[in-house]
Order: structure tokens, then C-alpha cells, then sequence
């Protein structure tokens, strides 16, 4: 395999995940950390570390020329981004591409071109993807505009940022009379948080599910989909838990919103792993992005479908095609994910500090990635994610109650973490029923 050695330039669960992937496949591992992590496990096992920065992230993680450099003098072939940093950075991969590196993700102007939320809409469109009602671009200046376009959309609607991500450059409007001003301030919210004022304009769907399609595309021609995950049980737009496949979603509706996916793979000649991200509701899926990287909650996919995603993005990086047909897609059995996060459970505050006591839940079924043990000081800089705690049973039920016992047995002693919250979640009639919309969680929170 050409990709002998590896820059693995990200921290925590993901980059112990990549490490292993690449070990699996004979690849060395170059290990890239911040002052604060050098006792990461990954950095531990990696065949080679370099230390790229103090611990703020804009000096270590996000420091594009410390990266690269590393890269050089490690003598790597590629670099993989993981997911957050700088993993969709359309200028990240067009650096490493331009150093002689190979990215293991995307194109750089693929990576553009879906980043904007107006052009990846404008591209679905005319792939023949199903988007959410709404501007057919960029909102204009006119006020007269505006307010004619949301009559015609129907309230409640929802401006957007076309650069934003997150939850973050989003206002809900109910009537017209607050729509000029929440129009102004998203449009000054984008250009501080994103650089760029640039806003749209869709239908508000008010009771949605949070469904999106996992792709793998070579580049070469072959693009699949393996199936699809619900990621609805959310807090401030950031996932808590994610299952697959989706409840109440059939075989025929994922085959044709999987085909439409793989179409439009084809039609920007995708390269590497993939998210389309949908909301669904009465039945119909509206597309609202695409995420071009690795997502957290891969291992969902992976445990349904029997396809290592990590490896897969590896081999693609290395010039080869995919490794498996549509046919060779079987969706088998069930699988759910909880993010476990060193936070209060009630208020959410992040809570860093040492890991006194760790004990990882085992038994069939159950699968745990992280980075933590016993000892290890959870910093106080990066995102509070300790590890993913999944389960796989041959259905729903019996994913759940596998759930129910591995997070009986987590022990995480030292710091808070959420793994209450997912108890009562595990517990929770209506998530056991399935099918909860995206504002469940925080519903049930303010109850």
C-alpha cells in the first residue's frame, strides 16, 4: 500500500480510532499533539510523535504550518484530519495537497463547494436531492424582497448562515414583523463568526427528525450508501445520541434517498466518506447539508453494515477504488451510540480534570472508543468528549437493553460526565418507542 506513513493531525477517540485503522493495514502512524496531550494514547501507540504547540487549539491543532511541517520532516505520505479542527477546511486540504502531501478526504473545491450552504443547496437541487423549501440563494438587500419571498415560503421560516455549522447563525421567525431584524442579525452574527455575511433563507419545519445517509465515494466512478442514521436526539443542535438504522424509515425509502445521495457523489466526483445530513418529516426528506469527513458517529454505520469506514477513507486515499458494491451493502441488525462527555449532567458545564477510576463496559454487543484511563487529565481546551459507547444487538430491543447494561457498568470516577443522562434516556418511553423529533431532548430538559 502506498500510504506507508500516516500524520494523524487530531486528538482524542478519533485519532486512537485512525491509528488503529492504519495499523491494521500496515501503515505507520505519525502522531501530532499540543503540550497538553502528549500523554494521549494515540501519541503512546504511534510509531512517531511531534509536538506541534501550546494547548489553544489556533496554536496547535488549528496551526496549518505546523502541521505540514511535521508532515515533512516525519517523511509522511498523507495526512488525515479526522473530524472538527480542520478537517473541513477547503484551505487546509488545498495546502497539503500543494506541499506533495495527500489529504484523506475530499478535493478542496469539493470541500468549498459543500462547506457554503447555498452552493451544496444550488448542487442537491440540480442533483435531483429533495432541499427544504426556500431562497434559491442568497438573500438580497431589498426588504420588499425578503418579505415577498417569506410570504411565499410560509411562515414560520428560517434564516440561515451559508457559512455556518454548529447551531450557530440561525434565527427562527414566526411573523413577519420580526423578520427584517432577525435578517440583520444573523447577517452580522455570519460575518463574525464565519467571515462571511452571506444568509438564506428556508421553510421552518416545526416537528423534524434529524435523519442523514452515510456515502463512501472513490472518485473513480463508484459511490455507494450505507444506509442512514437518526441523529434527533439533540441539545442546541449538537448530537447526544445517534442510533441506526433509523426507526420507521423502510427498506424502499432508504434505497431511494440512498440512490439520490450516490448520485450526486457522481455528479461532483466525491472523493473519500460522507454525510448527507437531512431533516424528515410526514414522510419526505429535505436535504440541509453535506458533511465531507468522518463523522463522530461512524461506528453506528460500521456496526450495521459490517464496513470499516476509517479503512475505507485510507484506501481511497491511496488511489484505490472502493472495495465494495451497492449489492455487498446488507443493513443488518441495530446499533446505538451514546456520546459520553465530561460535563454536568444537569447544567452542562465541562468538567476537566483527572479520571480517578475508569472501567469500560464489556459483554456482546458492546463497543467502546475513547482515549481515557485511569489517571488521564481531561484538559480544560478541547471539545468534553470522553468516548462513544456503542451497542449492536439483531434488533432495536435488544440494543437497547444492551445500552442500558454497558452504561450501568461505565465507570468514570474523578470528573462529572453525562452518562445519567443517557440512563434516563435508555429508560425514556418515548425514545424507546422511537421516532422523537429534535426538539425532544430539550423539551424533556425544560420539563
Amino acid at each position: 500500500m502506498p500510504l506507508d506513513k500516516v500524520v494523524i493531525a487530531n486528538r482524542g477517540e478519533i485519532a486512537l480510532r485512525i491509528l488503529r485503522a492504519c495499523h491494521e493495514l500496515g501503515i505507520k502512524t505519525v502522531a501530532l499533539h499540543s503540550t497538553a496531550d502528549s500523554q494521549l494514547m494515540h501519541v503512546r501507540l504511534a510509531d512517531e510523535s511531534v509536538c506541534i504547540g501550546p494547548p489553544p487549539a489556533n496554536q496547535s491543532y488549528l496551526n496549518i504550518p505546523a502541521i505540514i511541517s511535521a508532515a515533512e520532516i516525519t517523511d509522511a505520505i498523507a495526512i488525515h484530519p479526522g473530524y472538527g479542527f480542520l478537517s473541513e477546511n477547503a484551505d487546509f486540504a488545498e495546502r497539503v495537497e500543494e506541499s506533495g502531501f495527500i489529504f484523506i478526504g475530499p478535493l478542496a473545491a469539493t470541500i468549498r463547494l459543500m462547506g457554503d450552504k447555498v452552493s451544496a443547496i444550488r448542487t442537491m437541487k440540480k442533483a435531483g436531492v429533495p432541499c427544504v423549501p426556500g431562497s434559491s440563494g442568497t438573500l438580497g438587500n431589498s426588504p420588499e424582497d425578503n418579505i415577498k419571498l417569506a410570504r411565499e415560503i410560509g411562515y414560520p421560516v428560517i434564516i440561515k448562515a451559508s457559512g455556518g455549522g454548529g447551531g450557530r447563525g440561525m434565527r427562527v421567525v414566526h411573523a413577519e414583523a420580526a423578520l427584517l431584524n432577525a435578517i440583520v442579525l444573523t447577517k452580522a452574527e455570519s460575518s463574525a463568526a464565519f467571515n462571511n455575511d452571506a444568509i438564506y433563507m428556508e421553510k421552518f419545519l416545526e416537528h423534524p427528525r434529524h435523519i442523514e445517509i452515510q456515502v463512501l465515494a472513490d472518485g473513480k466512478g463508484n459511490a455507494v450508501f450505507l444506509g442512514e442514521r437518526d441523529c434527533s436526539m439533540q441539545r442546541r443542535h449538537q448530537k447526544v445520541l445517534e442510533e441506526g438504522p433509523a426507526p420507521g424509515i423502510t427498506a424502499e425509502m432508504r434505497n431511494k434517498i440512498g440512490q439520490q445521495c450516490v448520485k450526486a457523489c457522481l455528479d461532483i466526483n466525491y472523493r473519500g466518506a460522507g454525510t448527507f445530513e437531512f431533516l424528515y418529516e410526514d414522510g419526505q426528506f429535505y436535504f440541509i447539508e453535506m458533511n465531507t469527513r468522518v463523522q463522530v458517529e461512524h461506528p453506528v454505520t460500521e456496526m450495521i453494515t459490517g464496513v470499516d469506514i476509517v479503512k475505507e477513507q485510507l484506501r481511497i486515499a491511496a488511489g484505490e477504488t472502493l472495495s465494495v458494491k451497492q449489492e455487498d451493502i446488507v443493513i443488518k441488525g441495530h446499533a446505538i451510540e451514546c456520546r459520553i462527555n465530561a460535563e454536568d449532567p444537569r447544567n452542562f458545564v465541562p468538567s476537566p480534570g483527572k479520571i480517578q477510576q475508569f472501567h469500560a463496559p464489556g459483554g456482546f454487543g458492546v463497543r467502546f472508543d475513547s482515549h481515557i484511563y485511569t489517571g488521564y487529565d481531561v484538559p480544560p481546551y478541547y471539545d468534553s468528549l470522553l468516548g462513544k459507547l456503542i451497542t449492536y444487538g439483531p434488533d432495536r430491543e435488544t440494543a437497547i437493553a444492551r445500552m442500558r447494561n454497558a452504561l450501568d457498568e461505565l465507570v468514570i470516577e474523578g470528573i462529572k460526565t453525562n452518562i445519567s443522562l443517557h440512563q434516563d434516556l435508555m429508560r425514556d418511553a418515548n425514545f424507546q418507542q422511537g421516532g422523537t423529533t429534535i426538539h425532544y431532548l430539550e423539551q424533556k430538559l425544560a420539563s
